[in-house]
């Protein structure tokens, strides 16, 4: 009798959806993680490094099923929700939203208008900043690593580690480091 319960449990367990972020208005996942901004890239860096955290761009768009994947099958995994919640101030772009963002050079338009400029086309796409960026320049020449896709929880675990580590500095090209990673 008692195997059958825990069974059951289990089966109950296995079967029972991980809930994924709330949406908002505009059809975008809004995890507990990610930042409310004026979307002003100085601002945002800044107040990311007075945290002691990285500045992670994430675009995303509505309807996306590869943005619901990310949200619902690998950002809740504990390990990788730990990782973002730890050390990365995260700011959500709308693929297509007429939000005002600011860049680094100062120049301000739309989030669609934005994501032309930056060269962004895919959902999600994550784009990593440094810690310090040059004010004459964009957040795409800037971004240490970008990410367009969505990637399954050791690749994805494996990038946030290795922009924290700085692997973008050093010789190890980040197909090693993930190779190596999952192979420990």
């Amino acid at each position: 009798m008692k195997m059958t319960t825990l069974l059951a449990a289990a089966l109950i367990a296995l079967a029972t959806p991980v809930l994924a972020a709330p949406m908002g208005d505009d059809g975008l996942h809004k995890p507990d993680w990610l930042r409310d901004t004026f979307k002003d890239m100085s601002e945002d860096l800044a107040e990311a490094k007075a945290e002691g955290k990285r500045m992670l761009v994430i675009w995303e768009q509505r309807g996306c099923l590869y943005c619901k994947k990310m949200h619902e099958d690998v950002f809740p995994d504990p390990r990788i929700q730990a990782l973002i919640e730890e050390n990365y101030y995260v700011v959500q772009m709308n693929l297509f939203g007429d939000v005002e963002v600011t860049d680094f050079d100062g120049t301000a338009m739309s989030e669609k208008d934005m994501a032309r400029r930056w060269g962004v086309f895919f959902t999600p796409t994550m784009m990593f900043m440094p810690e310090d960026v040059p004010e004459s320049g964009t957040a795409a020449e800037a971004a240490v690593a970008t990410m367009p896709g969505a990637f399954g929880k050791g690749t994805t675990r494996a990038l946030f580690q290795w922009v924290l580590e700085k692997g973008y500095e050093g010789d190890e090209h980040f197909q090693k480091y993930v190779a190596r990673v999952t192979a420990e």
